[in-house]
């Protein structure tokens, strides 16, 4: 008899056999898996009274917040699709992708409530009656109440629906940081494999306390939060990253494990609050979601010593992480397939490339997507024989470490020669004002694109801009690596996973 791998199993089972244990720490509030479960089953039950059912797509407009754990954990027991959104979208965007997902539910709060009214007529998929506010929902008319629905409901375990292996759990979209966002599908299966594999490659035990430091509506987050239910664990939920907070955290609950973007963690070792003494009790940094330059890592280890692990990977399934213990020897690879993947390196003729050559990064495995949602020459483009082309590049040693270059997108071509941010940004970190850069192209009547080059200073660090860009160009290793322009910057655009979005430089200062 096949066995399914059927998620919200995980939180029953911990429900039952580890009833006491802490589940979810968000604000003050320490929730037991016996209590989670029932929260979980309240909304569950209450979907499935509203008429929702299994394959129907529900649609999170939230912050960081219980009731956004709850959904996810509720569509795990029946068959519910979640489609988290990120809350920085607006208008039209926000109106595309609620409508390409197909949802007939929308939960959110009091705070995008009018954002969520402006947009309702054009929302014609989602039932009048399925507009669900978390909070203060007698205040607002056309939505109903989160609490006044989950308290009516019945906290039992859900009826039993037939979920298999393949059947969709949740649609990811994108971060678009390159792009339009495409809807990702992953599956009951390819999140089961989330918690199994995750949890092995990190070195997470039963007791371990894990915390992701960003939103949770980004797939990064599925890294933690899998492998703790998967092993019974606890999560820790914060609101949104402070770099203060989250020492302070870290500190009070003797997190072992979280996962930071590079931003996060340059934020920690910049924190007044920093020490190492803080961050004592922590066996994992795991960076993720953008190259963490080697001046950061190097830091990072000199500060908190055999903690850093880095995770190079795509939401449409392929990882490489390099671990903790590979650090010393390979300092600038981002490691090696995790089990059950398989990675190659192909040039631009399609051919095996070399040990050492550059070319597109491949990957196929267990964690692979099941799709873009609706999107199936896309998704034909994007996954060739079986194998997931990333768009991005690097080259593998002569051991099969992975060494990323830079995105495909991302490259500057100059006078016909490939120009990588990435290695111009390491020249400018090694300036001790430089706390953040990011270079990327803008056009040029002569070469076709040059580099120009976004920085954000340290506190109280004094340079301008074209003593700056004077010092990046005498240390560059190549006249078409040379800084044409500059500009410093208070902060720079990002998603709510924190990643920069060099797009958005690009189309801010490319006619300037």
């Amino acid at each position: 008899m096949k066995v399914t791998m059927k998620i919200g199993s995980l939180l029953t089972r911990n429900a039952r056999y580890r009833p006491w244990h802490i589940a979810i720490v968000f604000e003050g509030q320490r929730v037991s898996f016996r209590d989670f479960n029932l929260r979980v089953n309240r909304l569950a039950n209450a979907l499935l009274e509203l008429g929702v059912w299994k394959g129907d797509k529900v649609v999170s407009i939230l912050p960081n917040c219980l009731e956004l754990l709850d959904l996810y954990w509720a569509a795990a027991k029946i068959g519910v699709v979640a489609v988290p959104l990120t809350p920085l979208l607006r208008g039209k965007a926000l109106v595309n992708l609620i409508r390409d997902s197909d949802a007939t539910t929308v939960i959110t709060n009091s705070e995008f409530a009018g954002v969520v009214d402006v947009i309702k007529p054009d929302l014609t998929a989602v039932q009048a009656d399925r507009y669900i506010l978390t909070d203060n929902g007698g205040s607002f008319s056309g939505y109903r109440c989160y609490r006044d629905l989950t308290t009516a409901a019945n906290d039992a375990e859900p009826q039993d629906i037939a979920i298999a292996d393949d059947d969709p759990y949740n649609l990811i979209y994108s971060s678009g940081t390159t792009g339009q966002p495409k809807g990702i599908i992953h599956s009951h299966r390819i999140r089961s494999m989330y918690g199994l594999i995750f949890a092995s490659t990190f070195r997470m035990q039963p007791d371990s306390v894990m915390m992701n430091a960003g939103s949770i509506v980004f797939n990064g987050a599925f890294v933690t939060l899998m492998p703790a239910m998967y092993l019974g664990a606890t999560f820790i939920l914060n609101r949104q990253f402070d770099a203060g907070g989250c020492i302070e955290t870290i500190k009070r609950e003797r997190i072992t494990h979280v996962m930071m973007v590079p931003s996060q963690i340059t934020a920690v070792l910049r924190s007044p609050r920093f020490s190492a003494e803080a961050l004592e009790s922590l066996e994992m940094i795991c960076s993720v979601g953008a190259p963490l330059h080697k001046e950061h890592k190097e830091e990072l280890n000199r500060q908190l010593p055999g903690r850093l692990y880095e995770l190079y990977g795509l939401t449409e399934g392929f990882a490489t992480v390099l671990d903790k213990n590979d650090y010393s020897r390979k300092p600038d690879s981002v490691g090696a397939p995790i089990p059950f993947c398989e990675m190659r390196i192909v040039n631009d003729a399609g051919d095996e490339a070399r040990a050492g050559e550059v070319g597109e990064i491949l990957g196929r495995g267990s964690l692979l997507m099941d799709g873009y949602y609706k999107q199936p020459c896309l998704t034909a483009q994007t996954i060739i024989d079986g194998w997931l082309h990333t768009g991005d590049l690097g080259y593998a040693d002569q051991d099969g470490f992975l060494y990323l270059v830079d995105r495909k997108k991302d490259m500057i071509i100059s006078g016909g020669a490939n120009v990588y941010p990435r290695d111009i940004e390491e020249v400018i970190l090694q300036h001790t004002a430089v706390h953040e850069a990011a270079v990327f192209g803008i056009p040029d009547e002569k070469w076709g694109e040059t580099p120009m080059a976004a920085v954000i200073l340290r506190e109280h660090a004094s340079i301008t801009a074209e003593e700056l860009r004077d010092w990046i160009n005498e240390r560059v290793g190549a006249k078409n690596q040379r800084i044409q322009a500059m500009v410093i910057l208070e902060d720079f655009p990002r998603n709510t996973a924190g990643k920069t979005l060099k797009r958005a430089l690009r189309e801010t200062y490319r006619t300037r």
